[in-house]
């Protein structure tokens, strides 16, 4: 039986007796989690017996976990989970300072002519961004790139970085940005993966994570 509070029904035989968690309490540590973890969802699954998974899959920090684990379990784990993803993303992850010589290295390979202007960020950095690969502002001469690409492969996460490089002079996405973004060798192979992605086919590597035995 689930739909009682132990504790209350039997308070006056066992005073002692600590109370179950109402449901009211474990929703309200949900939506604790949920405000201070990065954007996750957990999905169970009878087939799972004794290991947890946890990827990053279209932004978000997926965590499957055996059906059979109470709500408690849960909450226990998955801040642990979400530690071993952001963990393994933190070690492959390149610094803001990588990022700004991937940009003198596509400006010097595709843009030479930028230099000519002093066409240059002033800094490129990452930032948390739900919506965009990457955002460009011409009159501080800032880029930033979504955090989503941590883990994506250099070919793509260039790409996105020469796209912005290419707004420091043009605004827009008409004829004269395209003859420039066709210069990246990659184009192609990139839009597909970051559409793939978008679309929830690209995940990053799972951290998996065995349970002691879970007893029934």
């Amino acid at each position: 039986m689930e739909n009682f509070i132990q504790g209350e029904i039997f308070a006056d035989i066992f005073p002692n007796m600590p109370a179950l968690t109402p449901k009211k309490s474990i929703k309200k540590e949900h939506e604790e989690l949920l405000s201070r973890l990065p954007e996750f969802r957990v999905i169970r699954s009878s087939r799972r017996k004794r290991t947890l998974h946890a990827f990053r899959q279209n932004g978000v920090i997926e965590i499957h976990i055996p059906d059979r684990l109470s709500r408690r379990q849960e909450f226990d784990v998955i801040p642990e989970m979400i530690d071993l993803v952001l963990k393994r993303e933190n070690r492959l992850r390149k610094s803001d300072g990588a990022l700004f010589e991937m940009c003198d290295q596509l400006l010097a390979e595709f843009l030479p002519e930028f230099s000519e202007f002093n066409e240059r960020p002033i800094s490129v950095t990452w930032r948390v961004m739900r919506e965009r690969w990457g955002s460009c502002t011409t009159v501080d001469k800032t880029i930033r790139i979504s955090e989503r690409l941590n883990s994506a492969p250099d070919y793509a996460l260039r790409y996105v970085l020469f796209h912005e490089l290419i707004h420091l002079r043009i605004a827009g996405h008409g004829d004269d940005f395209q003859e420039f973004l066709d210069r990246y060798a990659d184009k192609e192979r990139a839009e597909a993966f970051l559409e793939g992605y978008e679309a929830g086919s690209v995940g990053s590597p799972e951290e998996i994570l065995e349970l002691p035995t879970i007893q029934a």
